[in-house]
């Protein structure tokens, strides 16, 4: 776990750009988002696995950060 929270700029990084490409007309990932919202309809293997592949970095940056926090706010109560 100690490799998640030393990464955060990459993962930063990769949600910024992977995850949110293409930019235009709107970000892939919020289609998708939209689309399960919605009920999913019609949506196939093709688009969960989409939607896995331009999700994993938000859900790595969000569990990073909140590593950081945890063992921010541990070490200061240590203190």
């Amino acid at each position: 776990m100690n490799w998640i929270k030393k990464n955060t700029k990459l993962f930063l990084l990769a949600s910024l750009t992977l995850g949110l490409g293409p930019f235009f007309p709107e970000p892939h990932i919020l289609g998708k988002i939209k689309w399960i919202i919605g009920g999913a309809e019609g949506m196939q293997l093709m688009d969960w696995l989409d939607f896995l592949m331009y999700s994993t970095p938000w859900f790595l940056l969000i569990i990073s950060l909140l590593l950081s926090c945890l063992l921010y706010t541990s070490d200061a109560a240590d203190e």
